[in-house]
């Protein structure tokens, strides 16, 4: 080896730890927790080439891309938010009518500070536990459509369920309804072109959350993993779902699925196609141009949640701190991640020690490794405060439900930090409903199909298996 190349090597090994260090000091400033950011850090400065990489890629934390967009068209997203909430104005229920019989008044309270909408009555709901429901109540309503469908997922496969959806939404078209899908480009990058260029050519408005506007190209952390479906402004379809078989259960590398969705009709809905606006408008500067009239479905109080990396707060993590800490009597959580944050863990000791029965359901198979060795870890912070965790056995358990007390949540956020902080997502809370029982018996169920956990089956493991977990653990913040 010539001494130049000597040279040159040492003049990037150099090169590479100083952008290292400058990386972590960055870390340092714009870290949300001692956590993460002491993760980035370490892999910024012993490992350069690999932590600059990671960092510039998933690193960020805040989609300033998407809040600036946001601002530039503030004046017609604004008069969106305005024309929802004059609609739904007349249904407003006050978060201490909500509380009663159903949950904390603080849980109340604090879900509508970080919602874009207030609570309303005049709603009802549908429980879909599964694909199969879930696939033919969307497709059932699609056919019924009359002026606007907005579809939104995280996934969309061009596989025999990808079909139908395409179908439905071109007869839509064909019918003179004004049909916009919106797909998540990292999700979705198995779609190929010709799916989507038959949608266009039908006049089918498509677009994919692109992350990349106006930021670095390597920066592919954010993820729009909301699930919606609107249509004419009255009915919302949101969950675990995406448009794929393994969601039926027919893709045999899966097998069986677990999961779950939940339809709202009444003023709730147009949250939901508030939300889906603002998606649309930050891929494609369009505005859409929407039916914003509500009329009463019910009597339930409904209020919808939207978050993610653009919010001022950290609103899907406040929301879970807010819940775990106001659960009076039950604390029920179902999810197929379960990788929390210090504060979460803290919460849920407590909510144990206060007599709250708390109950985590998670998947006995993850589709992902790191997160299964992950969530391994956690056996021995919160099963000896007495929080119960329950791995269901008959199928991948997908559903992101809670129950706290008596007040219902189906949505698309994981429990676990990417949720919590970096990804778009969507939260339907449902109080004095019959949507209760339902919920209750469901979960009641899987936790029949379950085999909870016990502290040994972390502490008898191996050593390296044990070290693995925790090291896992370490980079959670990159998971």
């Amino acid at each position: 080896m010539t001494d130049s190349i000597i040279i040159t090597l040492i003049a990037l090994a150099v090169a590479l730890e100083f952008a290292g260090i400058v990386l972590a000091l960055d870390a340092i400033m714009r870290g949300r927790t001692p956590h993460g950011t002491l993760a980035w850090a370490l892999v910024l400065i012993f490992l350069p080439p690999l932590g600059i990489f990671l960092y510039l890629s998933v690193g960020a934390r805040k989609l300033d891309g998407y809040i600036k967009a946001h601002r530039r068209g503030t004046r017609a997203l604004d008069s969106l938010a305005e024309l929802a909430n004059k609609a739904m104005e007349p249904f407003r229920v006050s978060a201490q009518q909500v509380s009663e019989q159903t949950c904390s008044i603080g849980v109340a309270t604090a879900s509508e500070q970080l919602a874009t909408t207030n609570w309303t009555t005049g709603n009802t709901t549908k429980l879909l536990v599964d694909g199969v429901q879930t696939f033919e109540a969307i497709l059932d309503d699609l056919e019924q459509a009359k002026r606007d469908i907005c579809v939104q997922f995280y996934i969309v496969r061009d596989d025999e369920l990808g079909q139908r959806f395409k179908k439905a939404m071109i007869q839509a078209v064909n019918r003179g309804v004004s049909v916009r899908l919106l797909y998540d480009a990292l999700g979705s990058n198995g779609l190929p072109e010709s799916f989507i260029d038959e949608l266009i050519e039908a006049k089918i408005r498509v677009a994919s959350f692109q992350t990349n506007l106006g930021m670095n190209p390597l920066r592919m952390n954010f993820r729009n993993h909301r699930k919606i479906v609107m249509i004419d402004g009255h009915t919302a379809f949101i969950g675990g779902h995406n448009i794929g078989r393994e969601y039926l259960g027919r893709d045999p590398d899966m097998g069986a699925w677990r999961d779950t969705h939940i339809r709202v009709q009444g003023p709730a809905a147009l949250a939901a196609q508030l939300a889906f606006c603002e998606d649309w408008n930050w891929s494609t500067g369009e505005v859409p141009t929407l039916d914003w009239s509500t009329r009463s479905y019910g009597n339930e109080h409904v209020l919808v949640i939207p978050s993610g990396p653009s919010d001022e707060l950290e609103t899907c993590a406040l929301l879970f701190h807010q819940v775990i800490e106001g659960a009076q009597r039950r604390l029920w959580i179902a999810s197929p991640y379960f990788v929390p944050d210090e504060g979460i863990v803290l919460s849920l000791q407590l909510a144990a020690m206060r007599g709250v029965d708390a109950r985590i359901l998670i998947p006995n198979s993850f589709n992902e490794r790191m997160i299964m060795m992950s969530a391994y870890s956690y056996y021995e912070d919160v099963l000896p405060s007495g929080v119960g965790i329950y791995r269901y056995l008959p199928a991948f358990l997908h559903h992101k439900v809670f129950m706290v007390d008596d007040l219902v949540s189906v949505g698309t956020a994981n429990f676990d930090n990417r949720s919590f902080r970096i990804n778009f997502e969507i939260t339907v809370l449902v109080a004095n409903s019959p949507l209760r029982d339902r919920v209750q018996e469901m979960m009641a169920h899987d936790f029949e199909n379950s085999q909870q956990a016990k502290l040994e089956d972390f502490t008898k493991r191996s050593w390296f298996f044990r070290a693995m977990a925790r090291t896992c653990r370490l980079m959670s913040p990159l998971q």
